[in-house]
């Protein structure tokens, strides 16, 4: 089964992402998420070919923001896809079914559909208003996720559900409580002086209900 905490990775250059990554993993964090928006073809190629050094050494899951292609060119462990980017299906017939195809979800509807098409994790959000992610969805809240997760139940529908958008290490154990997988997480680690700690803290509220 997935890690239950992503970190997507934020940094205006290639230097500040790479920092921040490193930063993240030497905390004990297991599953990166590369986004790295607007920048020029040879930089992201740059940054994603050095992640994923940085990821194999760490043995942590290395996923692409967006770019499938990029993706498929370095040998990343998978792709997480937005609502208007390629559609899973058409990724999935590129990727093949050894890799790791996540999608971004903000309704059952949105869910339903990628389960349909071959998804294998959804990020569901926002949570709340985050300043990270431009144009966001509709904000969720808990009683979102709640709701969500229980209309998928009743239909006997299962993926890993991980919330993302603003979220708290407060807001960690209430939204476990509604059923979902984990959480993706960005601001809150990359501006945090305590990492390690934090991730600490952010896998017992994770874990804290599972059996070893």
């Amino acid at each position: 089964m997935y890690h239950k905490l992503q970190y997507i990775s934020q940094g205006k250059t290639i230097e500040e992402q790479l920092y921040n990554i490193h930063e993240a993993l030497d905390a004990g964090c297991d599953w990166v998420q590369l986004r790295f928006k607007n920048q020029t073809e040879k930089d992201t190629f740059t940054l994603a070919e050095a992640v994923k050094f940085l990821c194999e050494e760490y043995l942590a899951n290395f996923i692409v923001n967006d770019n499938l292609y990029l993706a498929q060119q370095i040998a990343a462990d998978g792709v997480h896809l937005g609502l208007s980017d390629m559609k899973i299906d058409e990724a999935r017939a590129i990727l093949g079914n050894t890799k790791i195809i996540g999608a971004t979800a903000n309704t059952y509807e949105d869910i339903e559909n990628h389960i349909k098409n071959g998804c294998d994790y959804i990020g569901l959000g926002p949570f709340r208003f985050t300043t990270t992610k431009e144009k966001l969805s509709p904000i969720l809240g808990l009683s979102g996720y709640f709701r969500i997760i229980q209309e998928l139940k009743r239909n006997k529908l299962e993926i890993p559900i991980y919330a993302i958008g603003g979220i708290t290490l407060n807001d960690v154990a209430p939204l476990m409580e509604t059923g979902i997988h984990g959480i993706a997480i960005s601001g809150m680690l990359t501006e945090s002086n305590q990492k390690e700690k934090l991730i600490q803290q952010l896998n017992e509220k994770l874990y804290a209900n599972v059996i070893v």
